[in-house]
């Protein structure tokens, strides 16, 4: 950005116009914006995922909103749209290990993180679903990424920004897939059906079975099961073979 300032105010009336917070961020001087989005915060099981997209600028699409608006069918049908029109776009995936370890949204934000770093060329400018900002220490800048972007969070970003509406499209397929296949691994839970979030099959499953090395054990649901668990082998009667 040349050493110069940007400031953008987050308080401002929010367009309604598809693209027109792109544009806006466009009218102050930034070079490249992307819109950040995740999914799978809520899961009991599996990774969260998150995405960014650069679109073109003044670019809009009927078909891309919310993918929570949207049927699997629909985000299926309007990714290959999104791919080939966008300037660039990533997927970054934080795993069940990492995510019991640091914390969900932490976690989040690593996985937006790594999103960011899939970009080429690197956005000066971020346009993030929700209202937490990515610490800067979560960067590690580098030759390539040599300066902070700046940050915009925008809640209900996925309705109200297309480039973040796309990055919630790119995500959410990306994790369904990757849940489709875990599946395979560990079928008696139907992660194909409900994608690791909490129902009622899904729960009966970790009742059955206990938890799978793909479950969150730092949700309180699956931390029980384990102090089930747990108290259930300590009832077992001491056999000496």
């Amino acid at each position: 950005m040349g050493g110069k300032q940007f400031i953008l105010s987050e308080d401002f009336d929010r367009p309604v116009k598809q693209g027109a917070i792109e544009r806006q961020s466009y009218s102050h001087g930034f070079k490249c914006v992307a819109g950040l989005d995740e999914v799978g915060r809520g899961p009991l099981a599996g990774p969260v995922v998150a995405a960014a997209v650069v679109l073109p600028q003044g670019f809009t699409h009927s078909a891309i909103r919310d993918s929570k608006m949207l049927t699997a069918e629909q985000r299926e049908s309007v990714l290959p749209t999104i791919r080939e029109s966008a300037l660039c776009w990533g997927v970054g995936v934080v795993e069940v290990e990492e995510i019991d370890r640091i914390n969900i949204l932490q976690a989040s934000l690593l996985a937006m993180v790594k999103a960011f770093r899939a970009l080429r060329p690197a956005p000066d400018c971020l346009l993030i679903d929700g209202n937490q900002k990515i610490p800067a220490e979560l960067f590690q800048m580098n030759a390539v990424f040599k300066q902070l972007p700046f940050q915009r969070t925008i809640i209900k970003g996925d309705q109200l920004c297309v480039s973040i509406a796309a990055a919630s499209i790119v995500a959410k397929v990306a994790r369904d897939t990757m849940m489709v296949e875990l599946d395979k691994s560990y079928p008696e839970y139907g992660f194909a059906h409900h994608k690791g979030y909490s129902c009622v099959a899904h729960m009966e499953a970790l009742r059955r079975f206990g938890p799978s090395p793909i479950h969150r054990r730092s949700f309180r649901p699956v931390r029980a099961m384990c102090s089930l668990e747990l108290e259930t082998d300590l009832d077992l009667p001491f056999v000496i073979p």
